[in-house]
């Protein structure tokens, strides 16, 4: 605080340094106070927060902080009352020592603005320091017959304080001798001067003592005191003198230490030991004291310290020369001290943050930096650059503040993080520089969705697979960071066969792989088509979809079908007709068999497996053709028993047999004439054995017959009820389903050269079957098996002892591909045969069978096949 007497002269002061303050911030940014110095700590400047216009509470809010330089912190910010207190002992003679005027700088910061305030302090004097002298005692030597009014220099007086609390007066103790004289110097010090006032005779009295007070002007006024001891020596009439009044030198601020400066030179007129000169300084400050030395006998200044530019560029030193008796003379000394480029840039951190959104918008605000250079002219000249081509620029702030501001939008998925290096290079020569580095980390936003090395994805599995197989695995990669980059993954909905996908397709979320919930048959589909979405965690979440083919594999899980001969189910036995005269290779039937399976596994390959009489037929390996390996002899049993395997390729693999029965007889009339054609044996002598086997043959030939006459008789049968239920629906097949009529043209075209007509006349043994002429392709299409029928019947009417009486005219078409022989009936005028009613004409259920007055061919059961599979 200020001192009680010195109160109400300094509160005027303050408050207009308060007022100029204000009025210089408003109009350039500047605050301005004024303090007297030796204030204690925690005193008050100024209210600060109001000259920012803000109110106390937003000190902190805002961060509101000191930035200035220095070794010590001289004032600090009160956030309670928002005023700027002084935060230690303010000594102005050790601030600004000599200095007029003693102003310190500081810059306040705003940090939420990131504004910069200039703040000028004014330290006023207060007399806290007495005038003294270096040397508290002075010997000066006068010669007995110096002449009155003779001047002699006194020391001169230091007061570190300024204006009227400096140097003011000096006083000397009361003699009769002497008397004080103070003269001004051109650069306003007061220098006394000792002036004799009668003559001195050394006799009378050898040694005079004196008092030299220096006083201020202060309140109170402050005095200090030296001791001087006038001594009268012999005559002496001759004063050095200097060959110069002044001396100047310039000298490098980086000169070692002990260099010699200047060499002073004074003479002396006299002899002996009265022209020996001595040198001292005479006036010089406290500074230039300790850091320039003055010898004693041969006038050299030389440097016992360092010189700093940067704290002192000029020193001015006064300097004397005396002889033994005392005599002195006066010369100044002025020595410049030359700059030279050794202080790097200094460069500060201010303010800086340490991420930013890689969406930031150009100009975003990084760092504030403070740059100075202690050196003066071009070694104080600082030039501020980013090293490396980075995106970032340096803008010019306040005062040597520079601003570090991004240049271009970020991206971190190209640059997570960047290291700035700042340097700051002066121009001095050579030019010395100072760097920083900042690093600067990239906040990562969701701006990329997951994206899938394939555009698209194919998977096998083959069928028959067990619930819960691992079927297939995605992938996707999202460029971003943290929860931005986590991926999940779904299927998109779809529906197969008439069930959601989900029920068949599995995907874990969180690895991507895919699981069958359910078992597949390659035979109800090949190939399913699935959406699979990768999805991010971030907000909003980006995703990405990716189209994946799962191919169902086929394996030999069906064995082959046999689609023709098809057995009747009443328990007859379908018989395949086969002339005598058929040369080899005559074609007697096929074997018609499909494999639900595909490729290797549906490739069909027919064999013999047994035969009544090897060598008889012989069966196409591919085809399932039934030919004559050879001509029919007359021994040839007339039934023949075939069993053929189908057998598919393949692993392992399986296979099916039909048993085939073939009667060899031109007709089915020669088949009854055949069995009792038989020869009685002429010679009754003949061996018991032939007896024997003629017995045999004669009983298997009745059974035969006996056998042949029945099956005419059941086939006969129902073949009335067949022709009734024909007559009734108008000639139509009833009963038949309507599925049995689905099927390809051209299958329907290549089973119909399989098909047998059969015509009957009224003579039975002229009655004749007519064998088809082949026509056929190894490989049948179809992928529905016939239902099974009833073989082919000869039908007429018969009277009681079983002989055919009145045979219609009767006329049968085979469908193979329908799987039934169609049969046509009779036109009763003009005997011409009419198609019976077609199937898909419903049966009236209201009609009653009628006896059959008319022959007609039942429904032939037609070998079907299915499609052969696709190679």
């Amino acid at each position: 605080m200020i001192p009680a007497h010195l109160h109400r002269g300094c509160e005027g002061l303050i408050l207009l340094g308060v007022l100029l303050g204000i009025l210089w911030e408003t109009g350039c940014t500047q605050i301005r106070y004024s303090v007297p110095e030796e204030l204690e700590k925690g005193s008050i400047v100024g209210n600060i927060v109001h000259d920012l216009g803000l109110e106390p509470q937003e000190l902190a809010e805002r961060g509101v902080r000191i930035v200035s330089r220095g070794r010590m912190q001289l004032f600090a910010l009160n956030w309670r009352s928002g005023t700027l207190i002084t935060a230690g002992r303010i000594d102005r003679e050790e601030l600004c020592m000599g200095a007029i005027k003693c102003q310190l700088n500081l810059e306040i910061l705003i940090e939420d603005k990131v504004k910069i305030y200039g703040v000028e302090i004014e330290v006023r004097d207060v007399n806290d320091n007495a005038p003294y002298f270096r040397e508290g005692e002075l010997e000066i030597k006068m010669i007995e017959n110096a002449a009155t009014g003779m001047r002699f220099p006194l020391p001169h007086a230091w007061d570190p304080d300024i204006g009227k609390n400096s140097l003011q007066s000096y006083d000397l103790s009361p003699n009769t001798y002497f008397s004080l004289d103070v003269q001004s110097g051109t650069d306003g010090n007061k220098y006394p001067e000792l002036v004799l006032e009668r003559s001195l005779d050394r006799e009378e009295k050898a040694v005079h003592h004196l008092v030299l007070t220096a006083s201020d002007g202060g309140d109170p006024i402050r005095s200090g005191t030296a001791r001087i001891r006038v001594t009268v020596v012999d005559v002496n009439d001759n004063s050095p003198v200097f060959t110069q009044s002044e001396y100047r030198v310039s000298v490098l601020e980086n000169v070692a230490v002990g260099t010699q400066l200047l060499l002073l030179n004074a003479t002396d007129l006299d002899e002996g030991a009265n022209s020996e000169v001595t040198y001292s300084f005479r006036y010089v400050d406290d500074k230039a004291v300790q850091i320039f030395k003055l010898d004693y006998n041969s006038g050299t200044i030389s440097t016992i310290g360092e010189l700093n530019h940067e704290e002192s560029e000029f020193y001015e030193m006064e300097v004397q020369a005396m002889d033994n008796a005392g005599y002195s003379a006066r010369a100044k000394v002025l020595i410049t001290v030359l700059d030279v480029n050794d202080n790097a840039p200094e460069l500060v951190v201010t303010s800086l943050i340490s991420s930013v959104l890689e969406d930031s918008p150009r100009g975003t605000l990084i760092a504030l930096l403070n740059i100075n250079d202690q050196d003066s002219k071009e070694n104080g000249q600082v030039i501020c650059s980013i090293q490396g081509n980075l995106p970032f620029k340096l803008e010019k702030s306040y005062g040597n503040y520079y601003s570090l501001v991004t240049n271009t939008v970020l991206d971190r998925e190209q640059v997570p993080s960047y290291n700035i290096t700042v340097t700051a290079t002066d121009q001095g020569s050579p030019p010395l520089s100072t760097e920083t580095h900042i690093l600067l980390n990239v906040a990562d936003i969701n701006d990329n969705p997951p994206a899938f090395p394939q555009a698209s994805y194919s998977a096998y599995i083959p069928e028959n697979n067990p619930r819960g197989t691992s079927i297939f695995s995605v992938s996707a990669k999202d460029p971003d960071a943290d929860e931005n980059a986590q991926v999940t993954y779904s299927l998109a909905e779809n529906i197969l066969q008439g069930a959601p996908l989900s029920l068949s397709v599995s995907i874990n979320s969180d690895t991507g792989v895919l699981y069958a919930l359910r078992s597949f048959d390659y035979e109800q589909f090949r190939e399913l088509q699935l959406w699979v979405t990768a999805r991010d965690s971030g907000t909003p979440s980006l995703s990405s979809n990716v189209s994946l083919n799962i191919f169902i594999m086929d394996q030999n899980d069906n064995a082959p079908e046999i689609l023709y001969p098809i057995f009747p189910t009443d328990g007859s036995t379908g018989v395949e007709l086969a002339p005598r005269s058929a040369e080899p290779g005559y074609l007697v039937t096929k074997v018609v068999a499909v494999d639900r399976d595909s490729g290797q596994n549906a490739w069909l390959s027919y064999r013999l497996l047994k035969a009544s009489e090897p060598g008889l037929f012989s069966v196409g390996l591919h085809s399932g053709e039934v030919r004559t390996a050879r001509a029919l002899q007359d021994r040839d049993a007339l039934k023949q028993s075939l069993v053929v395997v189908v057998q598919d390729h393949g692993q392992p693999p399986l296979s099916a047999t039909v048993t085939l029965t073939v009667a060899v007889a031109d007709s089915i009339p020669d088949v009854l004439a055949d069995l009792s054609s038989l020869e009685t044996p002429a010679n009754q002598d003949n061996s018991g054995l032939t007896l024997y086997l003629v017995v045999a043959v004669t009983s298997v030939s009745c059974v035969f017959l006996i056998f042949v006459i029945v099956l005419l008789a059941l086939r006969l049968k129902r073949w009335h009820k067949s022709s009734r239920l024909l007559q009734t629906s108008g000639g139509g097949l009833a009963g038949v389903p309507a599925t049995q009529f689905v099927g390809v043209d051209g299958m329907q075209a290549f089973l119909q050269t399989y098909s047998h007509e059969i015509s009957l006349t009224a003579d039975s043994r002229k009655s004749h079957l007519i064998f088809p002429r082949p026509n056929y392709a190894d490989t049948l299409i179809s992928h529905d098996s016939c239902e099974k029928s009833e073989p082919l019947l000869l039908s007429g009417d018969f009277s009681k002892d079983n002989t055919l009486v009145q045979p219609a005219l009767a006329h049968s078409s085979c469908n193979y591909w329908l799987g039934l022989c169609v049969p046509l009936s009779s036109n009763e005028d003009d005997g011409d045969l009419a198609p019976a009613r077609p199937l898909s004409e419903p049966r009236d259920e209201t009609e009653t069978e009628q006896p059959a007055s008319k022959s007609t061919a039942s429904i032939k059961p037609c070998p079907t096949r299915r499609p052969a599979p696709k190679r």
